[in-house]
């Protein structure tokens, strides 16, 4: 949890003596992000262009790597990936893909034009560097950034308004996270109650709406000085909306501040949002889950062919784990168990064994040293985890007889992890949810930390995915896994 520390509240009326204007940090992230991606950017297109080409002997091979890279860092330009508030933000493989089919459009264009006659597949090929670079400049900035902001540096000051109970719950949620930009310096609470969170009183508001709009406007603004803030966060209700918010947001654009609004909504992709207009109201319109259509065959077939082809391709690398399980200890290679699946149903999953044959039942002369704060159960020495099962466990290895039950259909490959029945038995309302999609191989909990989450966060992954599913959000967790089962962090 992050904190920012004041000698002092601030509170309406007090006599202080305002302070300079709210300086803008544009700075905030480290500035070597911006001449690193653009670099990255043009080396990564014209360097490879200019060798390519000058090996097939074009007649400007240098004419062709600046136009490379000019197209790139353009469609870049063009879809703000320079923009302070997108450089080091995570967005996965898929987006610079998206960018990279359209510098392949632009430049085909370009090669009719010109009359460029280098052999095609030489030409696309020049490219891919391009697209790997940037991917790999993408990853850096955002490690450095994700570490900066866990120290909580390279942060947008937010100062909150809103009722009582609605400003604390959004200062709550936004100080039990890291993987966001913000951190609260101040609130502004509309009516009288009492706030926890810790956080100072900047001012506080009338509970009625003033006859002279002035003095909410002349209280928040000063706020916004007094604790040097570059965002205002609104937590909407029904004692800060209509005519009253909208002179707070005329009051904060004419000096130059950005305002948000919090919508009620939690872990709703952007995705699925769409803002509309009724008779001059501003509308957000939230898209249903995906649940049928196009994206969910195209799921089915990835399970079942990726399973197939998987079984096929690595059935060596089976017989030589099989073999090391039984030269290991007493007992078979693979060990059975009841899962619970899609709409609670049951289905026997299949692992690699990695603990000794009575591991069940000395579960229960453990229980009292279970490191989970919920209904998992994970310990990270655990006695039962023979010595190839560690190795198994440290590398995902175990996890590879799922594929059977991906190809069944009793899982997919990218899902939430399926639990056990005495689990789903004390599970509540909202974590019922889980169980609406069949579980997976991989998810969110797994390329997140594993067994070092707590179980709430576990859950709130779950549901994230369960919620905000698609297609290509599952090809991104696909390749992210990778770099979690190399890390094997929370593998135990």
């Amino acid at each position: 949890m992050r904190h920012v520390h004041f000698p002092a509240q601030r509170v309406a009326g007090a006599a202080a003596e305002p302070a300079a204007a709210p300086v803008r940090r544009i700075g905030d992230k480290a500035r070597w992000y911006l001449p690193a991606a653009v670099a990255a950017d043009i080396l990564g297109a014209a360097v490879p262009v200019g060798l390519v080409f000058q090996a097939a002997q074009q007649v400007r091979p240098l004419y062709c790597a600046l136009g490379a890279a000019l197209a790139w860092t353009g469609v870049q330009t063009v879809r703000r990936r320079y923009a302070n508030r997108a450089l080091g933000e995570s967005r996965g493989v898929l987006p610079v893909l998206h960018d990279w089919l359209i510098l392949i459009g632009v430049l085909a264009v370009a090669r009719v034009v010109t009359g460029e006659s280098t052999p095609r597949l030489a030409a696309l090929g020049a490219l891919v560097p391009a697209l790997l670079i940037t991917v790999a400049c993408h990853k850096l900035t955002y490690r450095h950034l994700s570490a900066a902001r866990r120290e909580a540096q390279a942060v947008s000051r937010v100062l909150v308004i809103g009722e009582p109970a609605a400003a604390g719950s959004v200062i709550s949620h936004l100080a039990a996270r890291t993987d966001h930009p913000y951190v609260v310096v101040g609130v502004v609470p509309v009516g009288a109650g009492p706030l926890d969170s810790g956080v100072p009183v900047a001012a506080r508001l009338d509970a009625e709406a003033p006859d002279a709009p002035a003095a909410d406007t002349d209280a928040v603004l000063g706020a916004v000085r007094s604790h040097h803030a570059d965002l205002v966060l609104v937590a909407p209700g029904a004692r800060l909306a209509g005519e009253r918010l909208r002179r707070v947001a005329w009051a904060l654009h004419d000096a130059g501040l950005d305002l948000a609004v919090f919508p009620g909504l939690v872990e709703v992709s952007v995705k699925r949002l769409e803002t509309l207009s009724a008779g001059g109201l501003a509308v957000l319109r939230v898209a249903p889950p995906v649940s049928r259509g196009v994206q969910t065959v195209l799921k089915s077939a990835l399970d079942r062919v990726g399973a197939a082809l998987g079984l096929l391709l690595l059935s060596p690398l089976f017989l030589a784990i099989v073999l090391a399980i039984r030269f290991g200890s007493r007992g078979p290679a693979f060990y059975r168990q009841q899962r619970i699946g899609r709409d609670g149903t049951p289905f026997t999953m299949w692992k690699f064994r990695t603990m000794v044959v009575d591991a069940d039942r000395l579960k229960d002369e453990l229980t009292g040293a279970n490191e989970n704060d919920g209904l998992m159960f994970k310990i990270r020495r655990d006695p039962r985890v023979t010595r190839v099962g560690r190795l198994l466990r440290r590398t995902s290895l175990d996890e590879l007889p799922q594929l059977l039950n991906v190809l069944t259909g009793h899982m997919s490959l990218v899902g939430p992890r399926p639990p056990l029945p005495e689990e789903v038995a004390r599970y509540d309302e909202v974590e019922l949810r889980r169980l609406t999609v069949r579980p997976g191989m991989t998810g969110l909990w797994q390329i997140s930390g594993r067994s070092d989450l707590s179980w709430d966060e576990t859950i709130q992954l779950d549901l994230q995915y369960v919620d905000n599913w698609s297609f290509t959000s599952d090809m991104d967790v696909m390749g992210r896994t990778i770099r979690a089962v190399v890390d094997g962090r929370g593998a135990y």
